[in-house]
């Protein structure tokens, strides 16, 4: 869910009517009627397309809402365009204005509406990377922590952003051996410091990339580049040498993946084995935890999306540049140059587009 009721309250003191699907938010422990008691209107899915304005979700539009949004709404989400063409495709045939969460960027380049969620998927794919090992689920029947006398398992993270930081968190609060590898040195930095050398930190390169995956009982993908496709730096042959039961739980999955053996899969049927090794690839991690993803979100969300139901859509971006460095599309064209580049189509500078429209 996207909007907690105290996020819903917020807006309706403001005078902004909130249209609130029936049922979205019960899934994260919110009924309709603390909607309805925060003001907001509980209606079904149509009513809630064809009268909004601005439709802000988690996800980006499933099954047939691409085609439920119409000319000039404003679509607020995490999107992912960059590993998904043909909902890109669809969505520039509306004639919206679709702002991704992910692309949403403060001036020192931090992403402020993506962290939450990768802080609590980083912290998942832990928690869940532990389970798998465990034998009733296939995995090695290695426990991470260990017990005197046996050797810990080894947790492998490659990226050393926020889903990297947290998972290493979690693997070292374990007492797992915690190995993390990162193509820039300043990350790896701010963990040696604060685990004082209990995390063993990489450079990024094809030689400790394979070493790191070979003698690793979980792998955790954690990397991230805005508005691009994920590049794959764990081949097949890298999986071929991990140990039978080891397990890979790639959070990149969201933009394509990191691991070239990575496929997405869903909640209901969330691994698959290939190469003799667990692979876990669920998109949208956090729903597994939707009462902490719901709160966690509004905090991050709430400040933009008021922004856009008060100011409307060119103040806003205007009064809040991170908000604008966020649009992935305006009417018919992308504006974020990685996500065009990983699609192969062309890309319109924002600011151009913006004095076009102001200009009829």
């Amino acid at each position: 869910m996207a909007l907690t009721p105290g996020g819903a309250a917020l807006l309706r003191a403001q005078g902004v009517p909130v249209l609130v699907e029936h049922g979205a938010g019960a899934g994260s422990g919110f009924p309709d009627d603390a909607y309805a008691a925060a003001g907001a209107r509980l209606v079904d899915r149509t009513t809630l397309f064809a009268e909004s304005e601005l439709i802000v979700k988690v996800k980006e539009p499933v099954g047939d809402e691409p085609e439920l949004l119409r000319e000039g709404q404003v679509l607020f989400g995490y999107l992912h365009l960059a590993a998904a063409p043909e909902l890109t495709r669809r969505l520039l045939a509306r004639g919206i204005v679709a702002i991704a969460y992910e692309l949403v960027q403060l001036d020192d380049g931090s992403l402020p509406l993506l962290a939450p969620m990768s802080a609590i998927a980083g912290r998942l794919a832990v928690q869940i990377g532990a389970s798998l090992l465990q034998s009733d689920h296939g995995g090695r029947g290695i426990l991470l922590g260990g017990v005197p006398g046996v050797a810990p398992g080894t947790v492998a993270v490659l990226g050393a952003g926020t889903v990297g930081t947290h998972a290493v968190q979690m693997a070292v609060g374990l007492g797992a051996r915690v190995r993390v590898a990162n193509r820039s040195e300043r990350p790896l930095a701010a963990l040696d410091q604060r685990y004082t050398g209990r995390v063993e930190t990489l450079v990024a390169n094809p030689e400790t990339i394979a070493d790191l995956v070979a003698h690793a009982d979980l792998l955790i993908g954690a990397l991230h580049v805005p508005g691009a496709r994920t590049p794959t730096l764990v081949s097949r042959a890298m999986v071929r040498a991990m140990a039978p039961g080891s397990v890979i739980v790639d959070v990149a999955i969201d933009q394509g993946g990191c691991v070239e053996t990575i496929r997405p899969t869903s909640h209901a049927a969330p691994t698959y084995i290939e190469e003799g090794v667990i692979h876990y690839a669920v998109p949208n991690m956090p729903a597994l935890v939707p009462r902490t993803a719901t709160q966690a979100l509004t905090n991050a969300t709430q400040r933009y999306v008021l922004a856009l139901a008060t100011l409307g859509i060119p103040a806003a971006l205007q009064a809040e540049p991170a908000l604008a460095r966020g649009v992935a599309i305006w009417r018919d064209q992308l504006t974020c140059a990685p996500t065009a580049a990983a699609l192969g189509l062309p890309a319109a500078p924002l600011d151009r587009l913006l004095a076009s429209a102001a200009g009829r």
